[in-house]
C-alpha cells in the first residue's frame, strides 16, 4: 500500500495551491483577502502531518519506524527531511505574514502572488526529500521559476523589471551548468540516486577521473548561483533592491536555504567518497563569499542592499564547517553537518526578522536609505529597538540568537585544527565577524544618535499591519527565546546529523 501518510505534506500543499486558484477565480476584489487566508492555513494545515511523522511512523500504532524510503530510494523522509520542511513551511508562513499589508496597498494581483510563493515552498519541501538527480533539479526548478516571476512583481518599476530580468538569466544559466554537470555524473557512475553515485564513485576510483571531478565542479557551481556565494553573487544586491521587500525576504532565506539542501544532500551523500573534489572549493567560496560580502556591505547607503551583501556574507559563513570536510573523521563530519545546519535555522528567523522591521520602518520613513532612519529611536522607539535586535543577532551578539550561530560554526572549525588550512579559516572568519559587526552597528547608530532628517514626518503615529506586528512577534520570540535556550533549536539541528553519519 502506498504511504500517503509520507508524503501528505506535499500532498496538502498541492491540495492549496489549486485553492488558491479556485478562490482568487471567483471572489470579487472585496474578498481577496481570502486567498491569503487560505494559503496561510493550507501552510499551517502541511505542517501538522510532519509532527506525526516525527512521532508516529505507523499511524495505526503510533510506532516509530524510521525513516520512509519511497519510489526506489529516490524520496526519502528521514529527520533531517523533516527538520527542513518544518523550516521551509516556517519560511513560508511569514513570508506571507510580510506580505499581506504590502501586497494590499498598492493594485497587485494577489492570487497570482500568493500561488507563487506557495509553489516555490513546494518546490523546497520536496527538495528536503529528494535523494536522487532528478528529482532534486525538478525541485530546485519549482523553487526558481515562480521567484523570477516574484522578483518582477512590480510590473511598472523599471528596477523591478531588471531585477526579475537578471535573476531570470542567472537562473537559467545556473540550472544549464548544474544540469550539464548532473548528467556527467550519471554518465560516469550510471546512477541518478545519491547512494548509487556515491557507491559507484567509490567503486570506479573516480576521485581521479578528469570528467568526474569536472561534474563535481559543475555541480558546485550550479549550486553556487542558487546560495549567492562569491564569486557568483552578483545577481543578489540588485534583484534583492529591485523586488518587492517581502520577496527580497523570501529569497534571502527560503530559496538559499533550498539550494544549501542541495549542497548538504548532494556532498554529504552522493559526494562523500570524493571529499577532496568539493571541499577545497568550498573553503575557497566561503573565504570569498565571507570577505567580499562584509567588505561590500560597508559601503552600502539602502538597507536592502546592505542586507543583500549581509546575506552573501552569511552564505560564507554557513559554508565554513562545510569546507573543512576533507581533513574531518566521521564523528566531525557529523558536528560539521549540525553546525550548518543549526547556522541556516538561525539564520532564518534573524534575517526574516530584520526584513520585517525594514518593511516597517521603510514603510514609516518612505525610504530605504540608511540616513532616512536618522533619530528613529526618538519618535519611534518600538521600531529602532525591533532593528537593534535583529541586527545584532546577525552580527552575534549574546544573549540573542546569532551568538550560539556563530558557536556552532566556530566549533566546528576547530574540530579540524589538526589542519593549517582549518587555522587560517578560522581566523578569516573571526576578522569578518568584526567587519560584520561594524556595518550592523552602523544602522544602529544612525536609529539613535543621527539627527531626525528635515523632511520626516516624526509627528505622525506608527501604523503597522498586524500581519506584520504577528511576524515581528514570531522572529523577534525566536531570537531571543533561542540566545537564552539555544538547545530548542540544536535539538532540530541534532536531529538531521543522520545526513551525515553515512559518510
Amino acid at each position: 500500500m502506498f504511504d500517503y501518510h509520507a508524503i501528505a505534506p506535499e500532498l496538502i500543499l498541492g491540495v492549496t495551491l489549486i485553492a488558491v486558484v479556485f478562490i482568487d477565480l471567483i471572489l470579487s476584489d472585496r474578498y481577496k483577502y481570502l486567498v491569503g487566508v487560505t494559503a496561510l492555513v493550507g501552510l499551517t494545515a502541511a505542517a501538522f502531518p510532519l509532527l506525526t511523522l516525527a512521532v508516529c511512523g505507523d499511524l495505526s500504532t503510533c510506532a516509530d519506524t524510521g525513516s520512509r524510503v519511497l519510489f526506489g530510494g529516490s524520496y526519502v523522509i528521514d529527520d533531517f527531511a523533516l527538520v527542513l520542511k518544518g523550516l521551509f513551511i516556517v519560511v513560508g508562513v511569514i513570508t506571507l505574514l510580510l506580505s499581506v499589508g504590502y501586497i494590499e496597498s498598492d493594485d497587485y494581483y494577489q492570487g497570482e502572488f500568493y500561488f507563487l510563493v506557495l509553489a516555490s515552498i513546494t518546490g523546497a519541501v520536496v527538495m528536503a526529500s529528494s535523494r536522487d538527480l532528478i528529482t532534486m533539479f525538478i525541485g530546485l526548478e519549482l523553487v526558481s521559476g515562480p521567484a523570477f516571476l516574484l522578483a518582477g512583481w512590480r510590473k511598472g518599476d523599471t528596477r523591478s523589471n531588471e531585477a526579475a530580468l537578471k535573476f531570470f538569466l542567472i537562473g537559467v544559466l545556473s540550472a544549464a551548468i548544474l544540469l550539464f554537470g548532473m548528467s556527467l555524473v550519471y554518465g560516469l557512475t550510471g546512477e541518478v540516486t545519491f547512494t548509487g553515485i556515491a557507491a559507484a564513485s567509490a567503486a570506479l576510483d573516480l576521485a581521479n577521473e578528469p570528467a568526474f571531478v569536472l561534474a563535481v565542479v559543475f555541480v558546485l557551481v550550479g549550486f553556487a548561483f542558487k546560495i549567492s556565494a562569491v564569486p557568483f553573487h552578483f545577481w543578489a544586491p540588485d534583484t534583492y533592491q529591485g523586488a518587492p521587500t517581502p520577496v527580497a525576504a523570501y529569497l534571502s532565506v527560503g530559496s538559499k536555504t533550498a539550494g544549501f539542501v542541495g549542497l548538504l544532500t548532494l556532498c554529504y551523500q552522493a559526494f562523500g567518497p570524493v571529499r577532496e573534489i568539493w571541499g577545497p572549493i568550498l573553503w575557497i567560496l566561503a573565504v570569498l563569499s565571507m570577505t567580499v560580502g562584509n567588505l561590500v556591505a560597508l559601503r552600502q547607503t539602502n538597507i536592502v542592499r546592505l542586507l543583500g551583501y549581509s546575506s552573501i556574507a552569511h552564505a560564507g559563513f554557513i559554508l565554513v564547517p562545510f569546507a573543512m570536510a576533507a581533513t574531518y573523521d566521521s564523528v566531525g563530519l557529523e558536528d560539521a553537518f549540525f553546525g550548518t545546519v543549526t547556522y541556516i535555522l538561525i539564520y532564518a528567523f534573524m534575517n526574516l526578522g530584520a526584513f520585517a522591521a525594514v518593511i516597517a520602518i521603510s514603510a514609516r520613513v518612505g525610504s530605504g536609505e540608511i540616513d532616512a532612519w536618522g533619530g528613529l529611536g526618538r519618535y519611534s522607539p518600538n521600531l529602532a529597538a525591533l532593528v537593534t535586535m535583529f541586527f545584532f543577532a546577525l552580527a552575534g551578539i549574546p544573549p540573542l540568537a546569532g551568538w550560539f550561530a556563530k558557536f556552532v560554526m566556530f566549533r566546528a572549525v576547530i574540530g579540524a585544527f589538526s589542519s593549517p588550512w582549518a587555522i587560517v579559516l578560522a581566523a578569516i572568519a573571526a576578522v569578518n565577524a568584526v567587519i560584520a559587526l561594524v556595518y550592523y552597528a552602523r544602522v544602529v547608530k544612525t536609529v539613535y544618535m543621527d539627527p531626525i532628517p528635515e523632511h520626516a514626518d516624526a509627528d505622525s503615529p506608527t501604523v503597522v499591519a498586524p500581519s506584520l506586528k504577528l511576524a515581528l512577534a514570531i522572529t523577534a520570540v525566536a531570537v531571543i527565546v533561542v540566545g537564552f535556550f539555544p538547545q530548542i533549536l540544536a535539538f532540530f539541528g541534532d536531529a538531521s546529523r543522520a545526513l551525515a553519519s553515512g559518510m
